[in-house]
């Protein structure tokens, strides 16, 4: 539907006032979207507003993706601003940290909320909109988490897995359509969602090659272009998921390696941001 032209298409982000959101926001600027970017806060959604506002049009919307009447009137407002809804990026994300045993089960559920069901729910919203324009783009931001099982972030692979399970499957159902649908699976991200929590982060989680928002936004770009249906980042990494999930014996072998490797890995970060 669109290739490599999203002037004057209406992006929607969530998680859109940090990180790979705003990465992902700054890069369809550039590329002439028009933009709604959403998050929780309305502080930092402002700040990353004024930025772009002189680049390209942009509305924010401060609310919880866990709201279902909140996300409908997202799609509606998106609509009247922009008279058309081209592409939905669900990035927002939650990671409650830790093994199963160690958590509160609400936390558990929110993860289950936040990563899977709201972008569910969007995904199916959005779908009349994206019709009426033509085509269109459904982008998820997922995780090598969601290829293979992840001791000690169990609930969170889940959710991703799941999440990559129901981009398939949708994109089987659009296809012909000229509604591209996908999934960035990236490992270790160099945002804050991950370096802020560093001490909490799981070893192995650091045997990966460590990616830049910026890689990640464009992977979302190459996806909504139609290039892909998947993209993982590093794409080793990707093939490693694969054989890990598919061997399980193997992965159970290969796993103290690992951890070796990313324990490694973080002590280096975490001396890296002590300079810095």
């Amino acid at each position: 539907m669109m290739n490599n032209n999203f002037i004057d298409k209406t992006v929607i982000i969530t998680g859109a006032s940090a990180g790979v959101g705003a990465a992902t926001a700054r890069t369809f600027a550039h590329l002439g979207a028009n933009l709604v970017l959403v998050a929780r806060g309305q502080t930092a959604l402002d700040k990353i507003t004024e930025e772009l506002a002189r680049i390209t049009s942009v509305i924010n919307i401060a609310m919880d993706i866990n709201d279902p009447t909140a996300n409908e009137s997202l799609l509606i407002k998106a609509a009247q601003a922009f008279g058309s809804v081209d592409v939905l990026i669900n990035n927002a994300g939650f990671h409650q940290r830790g093994e199963v045993e160690g958590n509160h089960a609400n936390d558990l559920a929110k993860m289950v909320d936040v990563n899977l069901r709201a972008p569910i729910q969007l995904s199916c919203l959005i779908l009349p909109y994206l019709r009426k324009a033509g085509g269109g783009a459904i982008i998820n931001v997922g995780s090598l988490a969601g290829r293979t099982p992840l001791q000690g972030a169990a609930t969170y692979a889940a959710t991703k897995a799941g999440l990559r399970a129901f981009t398939y499957s949708l994109a089987d159902e659009l296809k012909g359509t000229g509604i591209y649908v996908g999934v960035v699976s990236p490992g270790p991200i160099d945002t804050g969602f991950i370096m802020s929590e560093i001490d909490q982060v799981e070893d192995i989680v650091f045997s990966q090659a460590m990616s830049s928002a910026q890689q990640v936004a464009d992977a979302v770009v190459s996806i909504a272009r139609g290039e892909a249906t998947e993209i993982s980042l590093p794409r080793a990494s990707g093939w490693l998921t694969t054989v890990s999930y598919l061997f399980p014996t193997l992965r159970r072998v290969l796993r103290p390696a690992l951890y070796r490797k990313g324990r490694k890995a973080k002590e280096q970060y975490k001396q890296d941001n002590t300079k810095a």
